[in-house]
């Protein structure tokens, strides 16, 4: 007889990021705040592990953001500069037009 194994549950990135700020935040055990959640008392600290070591490889990057994120950024500033002026416009306009109803 083969008995086929349970697949892996998967969480979401919600709950690992809730569930390790409980953890943290918390003054009670890891094991408790594991029980209520569900999950083994370890998971925890594998996720806590994971999230350091992906920190810790983010802050490594060094530099410069490149050119590609940079022109996407200005292009945001301009377009949020454009969107400012058309609505002080459209203030503008719906004063006038009220004024003009009286």
């Amino acid at each position: 007889m083969s008995s086929k194994r349970k697949p892996y549950k998967t969480y979401t990135k919600e709950f690992k990021l809730e569930a390790l700020r409980m953890m943290d935040e918390s003054d009670r055990p890891a094991s408790e705040i594991a029980m209520k959640l569900g999950i083994r008392r370890n998971q925890l600290y594998k996720w806590k592990d994971q999230l350091m070591r992906k920190d810790e490889a983010a802050s490594n990057k060094k530099g410069r953001p490149k050119k590609a994120d940079q022109s996407e950024a200005s292009q945001l500033r301009a377009e949020n500069k454009r969107l400012k002026e058309e609505n002080e416009i459209l203030k503008k306009a719906a004063v006038f037009f009220a004024k003009e109803l009286d």
